[in-house]
């Protein structure tokens, strides 16, 4: 729909790999190999996300195989030697998970995933229950948009809305996701509030705004 955001419940994974508390180290490793994914939910009962356990989690094991640390490296890394001796799902989770509600925009998911550093983040209702994971890659599906659906939307959104009067005289065109505003205008304050607007729409990759003021078209007489 145009001018709303889109959310984390358009571009999430339905079909989620998820494991129990219980699952055995080598289940989960399996079951990440299986579905090409870097993380699964661990979950309990009817479905509430308790944890999720990623390659960095299920790497821990190697990376201190054949390590004899000291004292002082000990102290300084005891949830990574918690988790090379792990044998199960909870003992390998971190907990609690970072989790996103479908009603999020991506912006928001992305934000997330930046701050916290993850890749995948599960879905979940209101009352934690997994409803789907949200990928990095999915956050980039919004740049799959056809050129045309953008360009109708930056018309409708942007030339219909701050310039009523003008509309007619103003070209929208979109190649390869790169919006180009041609056209004449009242007055140039406008122009930088409608490229902002259109380099807001979701999917687009840049803008050139080459809106032009009325009055320079006199100038040039």
């Amino acid at each position: 729909m145009h001018g709303k955001p889109h959310t984390v419940s358009e571009v999430m994974t339905h079909a989620v790999a998820a494991v129990g508390r219980n699952a055995p180290f080598k289940d989960v490793v399996t079951l990440m190999e299986q579905r090409k994914v870097s993380a699964v939910p661990v979950v309990e009962g009817d479905g509430r996300v308790i944890g999720v356990v990623s390659e960095a989690d299920l790497l821990r094991k190697e990376e201190f195989r054949d390590s004899d640390p000291d004292r002082f490296t000990q102290l300084r890394h005891l949830d990574d030697l918690a988790k090379a001796g792990a044998a199960t799902a909870q003992e390998l989770m971190s907990s609690p998970a970072v989790t996103v509600h479908p009603g999020a925009t991506l912006a928001q998911a992305a934000r997330v995933m930046a701050h916290r550093r993850v890749k995948r983040l599960p879905v979940i209702d209101d009352e934690g229950l997994l409803k789907g994971v949200v990928s990095r890659s999915d956050l980039l599906k919004v740049f799959l948009r056809d050129d045309k659906e953008l360009a109708e939307e930056v018309r409708h959104e942007v030339v219909d809305r701050l310039f009523p009067l003008s509309a007619d005289h103003i070209q929208v065109e979109v190649a390869e996701g790169v919006v180009t505003l041609t056209g004449w205008i009242d007055g140039s304050g406008l122009a930088p509030v409608a490229e902002r607007l259109a380099r807001a729409v979701e999917g687009v990759v840049d803008v050139h705004c080459l809106l032009v003021p009325v009055s320079a078209r006199s100038d040039l007489r």
